[in-house]
């Protein structure tokens, strides 16, 4: 795993797969939070919506949804529903695909919405075969192909040019990974990574936007050495391990928009129980428009190499957190949680919900408390059937003792923002996550 990890939803793709199974064993649902799951003081909600209540399983659940609106033009709806396999947690975007400088264009959907990644990926099955982009070539001319590593496994395909539109922002001629298993040939040390989540059944997603704190998706890194499993520079089938200066990299397409190019704010609302579905916003930028001011928001700075800052729990250091909204639930490793019985344990499964708290510390110095709530799985998966926002989920998969992944259950309620490295904002220079 490279050192500026990319920390996406696949951290969960084994527990999330485990989840859905037992959803259809069990035929229930999945789980969720409440509103003082994602209490914190200094953070305001996402939206004033207007609030609603089911039944399920006789239980009574609010959920609290945003009054539509019409969106800015730096800001795109976001939802959180059954995607493409019915797997909680997923916040998805729209975004178009442009053969660079042409109005020859697919319009890509449920697209995954990663803060804790950076690039564009899409599948070579969702483009028309009457798009020709061209490949990105690196400074010798080698074609440019990559294996995207996550902690259970990788994507494979070449890397091209596109121009990539989102709402009304355009990032031209923006190196993207164009996901292929037939690309060349996959080469050993790639295959060697995990599962290949070449497809969309196996990524759960048509496609990942990772706008993190960072430009590129490996950075300094991979500019003065090749490192294995990551860039390749290919002729016909064979392809080699290359270094890759960051120009050539795949690339986060914010800070490339023409404005609204310093950051992005991921803005849900408060779910309680849980929800068939939820939707919010996307906006693009920070303190540049009306809709993307930081008010109160807490600034945590990340680590300029890998992203990271501190959170503090029942006594336990976790030194390389992450806020990261491509993850489905809460991930870190405890003992004062049992895990969910085999085949079951990438969650945890509590006697009864367990109200927590955590100590958030960033590379500034800033501190920040947070309250949140981790319910039981098997019995959040008997509660609620069939809803896609779930947030009392959380487990010990995939992440070692030194990772805390706050992933999808700490936005519900939350504007998140990602301010990217180097660019100026008012709550500073990047990189650093705010809420």
């Amino acid at each position: 795993m490279r050192s500026r990890s990319s920390w996406m939803n696949l951290l969960g793709a084994a527990p999330v797969v485990v989840l859905a199974l037992l959803l259809s064993a069990c035929g229930g649902g999945g789980g969720g939070g409440s509103a003082s799951t994602t209490a914190n003081s200094g953070t305001s909600s996402s939206s004033n919506g207007s609030g609603s209540s089911t039944s399920s399983s006789g239980s009574t659940v609010t959920n609290t949804s945003p009054s539509p609106q019409v969106l800015a033009a730096n800001a795109v709806r976001v939802t959180v529903d059954s995607g493409i396999s019915s797997v909680p947690n997923m916040p998805f975007v729209s975004i178009t695909i442009c053969a660079p400088g042409t109005s020859t264009c697919q319009t890509i959907d449920h697209v995954l919405v990663d803060t804790g990644s950076w690039g564009v990926r899409v599948f070579a099955s969702q483009l028309p075969a009457s798009m020709s982009l061209p490949q990105q070539k690196d400074g010798s001319g080698n074609l440019v192909a990559e294996c995207m590593q996550f902690f259970d496994g990788y994507t494979w395909g070449a890397v091209k040019l596109a121009d990539v539109q989102i709402a009304g922002e355009k990032a031209a001629s923006l190196p993207i990974q164009v996901i292929d298993p037939g690309y060349a040939s996959l080469p050993g040390d790639c295959a060697a990574v995990g599962a290949a989540r070449n497809t969309p059944a196996a990524l759960q997603a048509n496609g990942i936007l990772g706008i993190g704190v960072f430009k590129h998706d490996c950075g300094a890194n991979c500019v003065q050495q090749a490192i294995p499993a990551t860039y390749y520079g290919c002729s016909g089938t064979s392809c080699s391990s290359i270094p890759l200066a960051e120009t050539y990299q795949v690339a986060n397409p914010v800070p490339y928009f023409a404005t609204d190019n310093n950051g992005s704010m991921l803005s849900l609302p408060t779910v309680s129980g849980g929800a068939p579905s939820v939707s919010g916003e996307l906006v693009f930028g920070i303190g540049t428009q009306s809709n993307n001011g930081l008010g109160g928001a807490q600034v945590i700075g990340v680590s300029p190499s890998n992203g990271t800052f501190t959170t503090v729990q029942n006594g336990t250091t976790y030194t390389r957190s992450i806020m990261d909204s491509g993850s489905t639930g809460l991930f870190f490793q405890t003992g004062s949680m049992s895990p969910c019985p085999s085949p079951n344990s990438a969650y945890y499964c509590p006697g009864s919900t367990q109200q927590l708290s955590a100590m958030i510390e960033g590379v500034n110095g800033t501190t920040s408390a947070v309250t949140f709530n981790v319910g039981n799985a098997l019995s959040i998966a008997q509660t609620y059937n069939g809803d896609s926002a779930l947030p009392l989920l959380a487990g010990p998969a995939f992440v070692t003792s030194t990772v805390f992944d706050w992933g999808l259950p700490f936005f519900y309620g939350r504007n998140v923002y990602a301010a990217i490295e180097q660019q100026s904002t008012p709550g500073g220079t990047g990189p650093y996550v705010a809420y």
